[in-house]
């Protein structure tokens, strides 16, 4: 019996695992799109980066892994994505924008665009990164948008 448990306790790892990598790879391919469409980038980025491990510049011991940095010659975007949307998730996110030319000197000067993504995003979430002015990326009528673009464009 310990031994199915085991089984079934890796399997059951190795699906939400997979479920995370799902979700990555429906946000990732519309990043460019969404660059292009709403904030005016060309339509290919100069650099497109999927789960790019990345040591930080100045703190050798500190690596993190960005679901999608997505370059372009005015703007930086850079995506974390979750299956199940948590607000430590966002707070851990926070910490990361808050350093981020900490990972990435050389894109000093560039317009550093956050988005946090989640296939649903319920509406304490949205208006939480909105507070934050993170971009909420989730699934709209066809594809995935960015839920509070304009809320972050007015301010």
């Amino acid at each position: 019996r310990d031994q199915d448990r085991k089984e079934w306790n890796q399997k059951w790892g190795e699906l939400a695992n997979r479920l995370g990598t799902l979700a990555e790879d429906i946000v990732a391919p519309n990043i460019p799109r969404l660059a292009h469409k709403q904030f005016g980038c060309p339509d290919t980025p100069d650099a497109f980066m999927v789960r790019r491990w990345i040591r930080h510049k100045t703190d050798n011991s500190n690596r993190r892994e960005f679901d999608v940095v997505a370059v372009y010659p005015t703007h930086v975007f850079f995506n974390e994505t979750k299956s199940t949307p948590r607000m430590s998730y966002i707070d851990d996110f926070l910490e990361v924008i808050q350093d981020i030319h900490g990972y990435f000197p050389e894109y000093q000067g560039k317009t550093m665009v956050p988005i946090f993504a989640a296939l649903y995003l319920p509406t304490e979430v949205v208006k939480y990164l909105s507070r934050h002015r993170i971009y909420a990326m989730g699934m709209g009528d066809e594809t995935m948008q960015l839920l509070n673009f304009e809320e972050i464009a007015r301010a």
